[in-house]
């Protein structure tokens, strides 16, 4: 990557970079910052992973994906100046969207880690400000078996001097011994910044600065005010170049859109795309639909990768549950519906299942069973998700 970024000339980027790391949460922290920004009158590129349905998804600018000759002229770009450099498909993505955004002369990029943080292609430019999310159990194969070690993974993204936010409410002990190691500043929820919930909003306090009278923010579960919080403690990081008014802050929390996270599609009955892959991420999903209880049924599609831990899932989740629609996924990860139902059994699931072929004869299937005061939760995978997109354009 270094090498790649010093023959583009985008190792030290002319625009100002926000860079978030974590297992759950990457998403909802940049569209926070992204919405908050925007509002503040930045131009904002945005970069995520994966995407849902069209690659274009991952690389907005102004909110807005970027459209295909923008894209295309930035790999050809990357391509030219890579050589004889071998990149991987998320490093030639990841240089292309630094093009992008250079090219569209953004103020700021606020640019999502894709996994782990220290070595990940996202961490080949220097960020203003690093944020780290919540810290859970995935991906262990690479980034390693528990909290402790993965956590020096997602701090890898800190540099000295620079500040680092950590918004997990319990953050494994690495995660400061990293930002002390490396020399950077740390503020971390529950030390040294604090969410003090009110009935009709919150308030923010750190040790030199209280934001009171904050709306709940717009994307749903308990868990986003963590969120929430950790985006605008670094936003006021860098609030000397970026100063934000208080009705910008007001306006990120209450207009950030991501798709896939406890998204309610209206209707009868009321569908919910959640991409949650993890334990930690289902049990989220599980104490939101919890706090969001209909009166009829719980119909689930889902779907995962065969290299996720599918029975913790299960398990995090299965009590919210009336029936299953096990969907197979495509690629060499998929877990076939075959192998979702035996995970269902390991975990003493007893609620009726059906197997699919794919995502969207499993959501169909459901809504044919369901009932108007019924909902549909779709989850498992951002493959399971971007799967029934397509049917939910289409009136049923």
């Amino acid at each position: 990557m270094h090498a790649v970024l010093d023959r583009c000339e985008l190792r030290r980027p002319p625009f100002a970079v926000i860079t978030v790391a974590g297992t759950n949460g990457k998403g909802s922290t940049v569209g926070f910052c992204d919405a908050a920004l925007r509002a503040g009158g930045y131009r904002v590129g945005a970069y995520t992973s994966p995407h849902l349905v069209r690659y274009n998804e991952r690389v907005c600018v102004a909110g807005e994906p970027v459209d295909d000759a923008a894209l295309c002229d930035a790999f050809a770009r990357v391509e030219a100046c890579r050589g004889d450099v071998s990149l991987t498909y998320f490093e030639f993505g990841t240089l292309a969207a630094l093009e992008v955004f250079r090219a569209r002369g953004i103020d700021i990029a606020v640019l999502e880690v894709g996994m782990g943080g220290r070595l990940d292609a996202v961490n080949g430019v220097d960020p203003d400000v690093a944020v780290v999310t919540s810290i859970g159990i995935d991906h262990t194969a690479w980034l390693g078996p528990d909290r402790e070690t993965i956590a020096v993974e997602k701090a890898g993204i800190f540099r000295a001097q620079r500040p680092a936010v950590c918004s997990d409410a319990d953050p494994p002990a690495a995660i400061a011994a990293a930002a002390a190691r490396v020399g950077a500043g740390l503020k971390q929820l529950g030390r040294d910044f604090h969410i003090e919930r009110e009935p009709h909003g919150w308030t923010l306090r750190q040790s030199d600065k209280v934001r009171a009278g904050l709306p709940y923010p717009v994307l749903r579960g308990d868990h986003q005010l963590n969120n929430a919080a950790g985006a605008l403690v670094a936003l006021d990081a860098i609030g000397d170049r970026f100063p934000l008014a208080q009705s910008a802050l007001r306006a990120g929390l209450l207009e950030a859109r991501v798709q896939g996270r406890f998204q309610v599609w209206p209707g009868q009955p009321v569908v919910i795309l959640d991409v949650a892959h993890n334990p930690a991420a289902a049990a989220a999903l599980a104490r939101a639909l919890t706090q969001h209880k209909l009166g009829g049924r719980t119909h689930a599609v889902f779907g995962m990768l065969l290299d996720k831990d599918i029975v913790a899932v299960v398990d995090a989740i299965a009590s919210c549950i009336d029936r299953w629609y096990l969907t197979s996924l495509s690629g060499p990860r998929a877990a076939s519906a075959d192998q979702l139902q035996a995970a269902l059994t390991q975990a003493g699931v007893s609620q009726p299942v059906e197997r699919f072929a794919e995502p969207a004869a499993a959501f169909a299937a459901a809504r044919r069973a369901a009932a108007p005061a019924d909902r549909i939760v779709v989850f498992g995978s951002f493959y399971t998700v971007g799967g029934i997109l397509p049917a939910l354009e289409v009136t049923p």
